[in-house]
């Protein structure tokens, strides 16, 4: 079995604290659970594709802004690699950035068979809110695993 391999973009502002710009999974699955499923936007990375252009792509069709829109125009932090529960490997950048006042998500959709075997078909978004959160509320609402690009990102901008 091929190792799942995802990328993605950490978009943070600094107003005046550290805030974490983090997406919330949509579906049934993850209707009622907050604390711990949230993520940063990311993708699947297909055989032949780049990592940081995946994490580009998902960034625009999981909150319907592209990256350069909200202030990405340099190159991005690299954030290393982390390995959550399941196995997934999850590949990121930062970069700082803004989203426009009171503008809200538009994702791509997945269709699902819910209740499973119901043969009733049903389209959910792939995230279905976004927004900031200060460090100590991304640190609680983060999938465990990716607390550590949070950590990465501070190291970069301390001090020598």
């Amino acid at each position: 079995m091929e190792e799942k391999h995802s990328a993605g973009l950490l978009m943070f502002r600094r107003s005046p604290a550290w805030e974490f710009f983090l997406v919330h999974p949509g579906g049934p699955f993850f209707a009622r659970k907050d604390y711990g499923v949230w993520t940063i936007p990311k993708g699947l990375i297909e055989p032949g594709e780049g990592a940081l252009a995946v994490a580009a792509r998902e960034f625009e069709e999981e909150t319907g802004r592209k990256p350069a829109d909200c202030g990405l125009a340099a190159e991005p932090i690299p954030l290393g690699s982390v390995r959550q529960r399941g196995g997934k490997l999850v590949e990121a950048w930062g970069f700082e950035g803004r989203w426009p006042e009171g503008e809200t998500l538009k994702s791509n959709t997945f269709r699902l068979e819910w209740p499973p075997r119901s043969g009733n078909w049903q389209e959910y978004p792939e995230v279905d809110r976004g927004g900031f959160f200060s460090l100590a509320e991304s640190r609680r609402r983060l999938n465990p695993a990716q607390v550590e690009f949070l950590d990465r990102l501070l190291q970069h901008f301390e001090p020598a």
